[in-house]
């Protein structure tokens, strides 16, 4: 499941990006295990947030990426483990999970979505853009970088 948030904020990887043309892997060495630790809170919360699920805690994971199109911190679930979390998590902009009755798509039910990822982003998103900023330009200026 991939729902795009962007957070307020500067994106200091992409800067890094747009000035060196790619980051070095020295740099991105040192800044993995700290982007890593950073995004533990919002993790464990979407964790926490998604518990009436079995399955959507455990499909749910944390990776990091310095690649020109997916540069930052990403959480997502994994479809396959839980493929209900994109319902769930309202994606859709409906205000309902939705799927049809015993296979039939002429009779459709529903229950209010529970979003879960959307809202941890949203509630602890700014404090970890700010530190892993935080730790991008204590980590650059530390190899030299002005």
């Amino acid at each position: 499941m991939a729902a795009k948030i962007e957070l307020a904020g500067r994106n200091e990887i992409l800067r890094l990006r747009r000035e060196l043309g790619e980051i070095p892997r020295e740099l991105q060495r040192r800044l993995r295990p700290l982007m890593r630790r950073e995004g533990q809170p919002v993790l464990q919360d979407a964790r926490r947030r998604a518990s009436w699920s079995t399955r959507i805690p455990a499909a749910t994971k944390l990776s990091t990426s310095f690649t020109r199109r997916r540069a930052g911190l990403h959480i997502q679930v994994d479809r396959r483990r839980a493929p209900h979390a994109r319902n769930w998590e309202d994606l859709m902009g409906r205000g309902e999970a939705r799927w049809p009755v015993f296979g039939n798509r002429e009779i459709w039910s529903g229950l209010p979505s529970r979003p879960f990822l959307e809202d941890a982003a949203f509630a602890r998103g700014p404090a970890v853009v700010a530190a892993i900023n935080q730790a991008i330009d204590q980590t650059a200026r530390e190899m030299g970088f002005r």
